[in-house]
């Protein structure tokens, strides 16, 4: 394989770190990735909200958010926050929970080979259980809980918060189309999962995508309830194809196969997030295509387009890549990105492999592994094989971080330190001092470093310390591969 300078530069001060830095640094990029995916799932667990069961992790994590959904008289108690403050959005959410899925089904043998398949399923069904309270009447979907604006003056653990818990909720007349289909998407995709050891919930979510589907087909437009946190930027279409794509996996119905050729709209891009999903169905529907469903050939071709435009070794790359090798798209959790990235390259090279076949970008071909070896990359970056030799997961490997941005990581889990405490000297005692967070947020992926591999480890500069559910969602599949395999 051929490097550029900047591999190349990047590669010598690895090295370097490992000769001379006087600590551990795998210049392999071997790790324990098996620790590394169960840590990511406790992560998962950390950002439960509501009744949490006996067996839960962390031990500092309680029941919180046990009235929510009053406001609207219904009960949307459960699911998960999505980064470091107390809000339920349920865009994001729904994304975590399609990935997850993703993962468990692509990823089954390797899951239950690490024996974390089981706790893959519970994290799922975490969210699968809330969204169908959230979706419990036809054409309306509860998409949040809390109110933004005030929760973020406050910084409160989950189990003491004092901020409104304000209810949203698309319908006929405030559609959503967007957060219906991921919706729909993460259902569909969750009703694989189950298949096996839940017929009858298998059953229930599946039939309830159907619903969504069809509810987010008739009644489309973007929604801005979500903004300016989760605004959908690519619009619906992504989201449609997407929701499709997981329907038909899930059902092999027709209707399905119909409507992704016949209707859908695809498009050509080089990132693959909770706004984005173009590419993930694009993968998806190329296994289909290598199966022998000639007329997808258009979403095999945008598939390699996807690569091409990833590799930093390719004539069409596109993408940033950091003089460590970190693919970075924007400041601001860009580790989702990279994620992201490192799952659509293992499965896609894994797909690839069993049919043995290669991607061509212009001159240029690259193998099923070299594709698997560039996402093993992405993913030792982030566990610590970078410049500055350190993890950015909370609680593994060398000098991880200690201060993500996180209230209920970085609050002391007593009430009687936060009763009688105002929403302003919140910030005061537990946001703006330089010290170790009181509780460790084990698992979680901070934001990562910048574009030019710095870090700091300070719990206000949120767009490098603050974790995200789908940030680890998309990194379980490839843990749990790299884990089983070894290489």
């Amino acid at each position: 394989m051929g490097f550029s300078m900047g591999q190349w530069t990047a590669a010598c001060i690895v090295a370097w770190l490992a000769l001379f830095g006087g600590s551990f640094l795998p210049v392999n990029g071997d790790f324990d990735y098996k620790d590394a995916l169960t840590k990511s799932l406790i992560f998962l667990e950390a950002q439960r909200s509501g009744k949490l069961p006996p067996n839960h992790q962390p031990a500092w994590r309680g029941d919180s958010a046990l009235n929510d959904g009053k406001l609207a008289n219904v009960d949307l108690v459960g699911g998960y926050y999505d980064a470091g403050d107390n809000v339920k959005y349920g865009f994001p959410m729904a994304f975590t929970v399609t990935t997850l899925s993703w993962a468990a089904d692509f990823y089954e043998s390797e899951l239950k080979a690490t024996g974390e398949y089981e706790n893959v399923q519970a994290a799922i069904r975490w969210g699968t259980d809330y969204f169908l309270k959230a979706s419990s009447k036809r054409n309306r979907l509860f998409v949040e809980v809390g109110n933004p604006a005030q929760d973020h003056e406050c910084w409160m653990s989950p189990e003491h918060m004092q901020t409104p818990r304000t209810v949203l909720q698309i319908d006929e007349n405030t559609p959503g189309t967007e957060i219906a289909a991921e919706t729909t998407a993460a259902l569909a995709a969750s009703s694989i999962v189950f298949r096996k050891t839940d017929r009858d919930y298998s059953r229930q979510l599946l039939n309830k995508a159907k619903s969504l589907f069809e509810f987010a087909k008739a009644h489309k437009g973007t929604y801005d309830g979500e903004c300016p946190f989760y605004c959908s930027f690519s619009g619906y279409q992504d989201e449609l194809l997407w929701a499709a794509t997981w329907l038909y996996f899930a059902s092999r119905k027709p209707v399905y196969l119909e409507y992704i050729e016949e209707e859908s709209i695809s498009a050509q891009v080089s990132e693959f997030s909770w706004d984005l999903k173009y590419a993930g169905a694009q993968v998806l529907l190329s296994k289909l295509y290598l199966e022998g469903h000639k007329s997808l050939s258009s979403f095999k071709q945008q598939a390699d387009g996807f690569i091409c435009s990833v590799l930093p070794d390719s004539p069409y790359h596109q993408v940033y890549i950091s003089p460590g090798g970190l693919v970075h798209l924007r400041d601001g959790a860009n580790s989702q990105y990279v994620t992201g990235t490192a799952l659509l390259f293992s499965v896609y090279g894994d797909l690839l492999a069993k049919h043995n076949q290669k991607v061509t970008c212009g001159n240029k071909q690259f193998s099923s592994a070299h594709l698997i070896d560039f996402g093993k990359k992405q993913m030792d970056y982030l566990l610590g094989k970078n410049p500055r030799g350190r993890s950015y997961m909370v609680g593994f490997g060398k000098n991880p971080p200690t201060q993500p941005h996180h209230r209920g990581s970085s609050v002391p889990n007593h009430m009687a330190s936060q009763q009688n405490v105002n929403c302003p000297m919140s910030f005061v005692y537990w946001y703006n001092k330089d010290v170790p967070n009181a509780n460790e947020l084990t698992g979680a992926i901070v934001g990562g470093p910048d574009r030019y591999d710095n870090f700091e480890d300070l719990r206000w500069k949120s767009a490098m310390t603050e974790p995200t559910t789908y940030t680890n969602s998309l990194a379980v599949g490839v843990l749990a591969r790299l884990a089983a395999h070894k290489h």
